[in-house]
């Protein structure tokens, strides 16, 4: 189903680079364009979609959590606890700053556990040691499990020209990161890279599915020499009781593709959707990819019933809001711009739910001019002058 949301407060702040990070039926926004205002220092909000109105509401963190600035474009994933278990927290790595800076920071962010119904979250910055990942926007990262430990694998991404090479004209320049495959042992914080001669180029803006020992990653745009590889890359990761082993496996699929989003809809079953083609052209088809231990079935599935205003515009984005649902917007055309917001949002839900985050919206972190104001005839005053009342009374 494709359904139009209407923009409510704080929607302005959705722009192209947003990640969505989901705990159960809360799905927390995170990537505004400028730094926060005062009225929610964090820059992490609660996305609510009440009734056909998307809302974002100011989110609270714990005392003891580190800052988290707006990133854009960041590899996110989901970290559970246990294999195929519930998702606790969430690894953010990189991501470009409002002042253009690309982080190299790694941060686990959690939900706190509610007090007074209110969701708090928590934000921790894990330092890493050994061959530590630069700084990078649209790599991706994805958790691992192999005979009974686990790891974080990350992957390919853009940076900026490296300081010695820098002038005033190409300052800005950004180039490929080294194809190389890092592996993260998050419990003791180590990293290692390992170099496949099945990468040759560096990737970035793809798409990347794990399931139990290995990571998927799917198209994606190569800037050195403008291509888009119809290649699935199937890294394979072993993780013994001495050093790790980490091979990759080249398979066509004619796919090819970049900023494309990609939600689960079951264990096994992912949906693609969006993305470009080529510089200039939208890709309008959806896939549907089934895993199982050794195979990989990719196919492409009915899209959706897209609107004209999303086939003729040049441009679209969007983030995965889990349970099979992926949120989107488009630039409002000239004919609308007397819109607030510069965006028209759809979500797209591919999964048995009706409209997904029917839960999500809490009472008590509703803002207060949502409030209804009382009626006169609701104000009570209590008055004791002139002794109306008396002590019993």
């Amino acid at each position: 189903t494709l359904q139009i949301v209407t923009p409510g407060s704080n929607t302005s702040l959705i722009q192209p680079g947003f990640s969505l990070l989901h705990f159960g039926s809360h799905v927390f926004f995170l990537g505004q364009k400028g730094w926060p205002k005062r009225s929610c220092p964090t820059g992490v909000f609660l996305l609510d979609l009440k009734n056909n109105e998307l809302k974002l509401r100011p989110t609270t963190f714990t005392n003891d959590s580190c800052y988290l600035p707006p990133l854009r474009h960041p590899a996110v994933c989901s970290f559970p606890v246990s294999q195929g278990g519930e998702i606790t927290q969430y690894l953010i790595h990189g991501g470009k700053t409002p002042n253009n800076e690309i982080s190299h920071k790694l941060y686990i962010m959690a939900m706190a556990f509610p007090v007074n119904k209110r969701v708090s979250l928590c934000c921790s910055e894990k330092d890493l040691a050994g061959d530590v990942p630069e700084a990078r926007y649209g790599h991706s990262m994805n958790v691992v499990f192999s005979r009974g430990k686990t790891a974080v694998v990350m992957f390919g991404g853009r940076s900026y020209l490296p300081l010695n090479q820098r002038t005033t004209e190409n300052w800005n320049n950004v180039i490929d990161c080294e194809p190389l495959v890092y592996l993260i042992d998050l419990q003791f914080g180590c990293s290692t890279s390992f170099n496949l001669r099945e990468l040759q180029d560096g990737l970035s803006f793809h798409v990347s599915l794990a399931r139990n020992d290995t990571v998927y990653v799917f198209g994606g745009h190569s800037l050195g020499n403008n291509f888009r590889p119809p290649n699935v890359y199937k890294i394979k990761v072993d993780l013994p009781l001495g050093s790790p082993a980490v091979s990759c496996t080249v398979i066509n699929s004619k796919l090819s593709f970049s900023s494309s989003i990609a939600t689960q809809t079951s264990p096994d079953e992912f949906v693609i959707v969006g993305g470009y083609e080529s510089d200039s052209q939208k890709r309008l088809t959806c896939n549907g990819v089934f895993l199982d231990d050794e195979t990989i079935d990719i196919q492409e599935i009915e899209t959706p019933d897209w609107s004209g205003e999303i086939k003729h515009s040049k441009t679209w984005f969007g983030a995965d809001m889990g349970k099979g649902a992926v949120l989107f917007g488009i630039p409002v055309d000239n004919k609308h711009q007397s819109t607030d917001c510069g965006f028209f949002f759809y979500v797209l839900n591919f999964g048995d739910n009706d409209p997904a985050l029917q839960t999500c919206s809490q009472g008590s972190t509703e803002e207060q001019e949502d409030s209804m104001p009382l009626e006169d005839s609701e104000e009570f005053t209590f008055n004791r002058d002139g002794n109306i009342f008396d002590e019993d009374t």
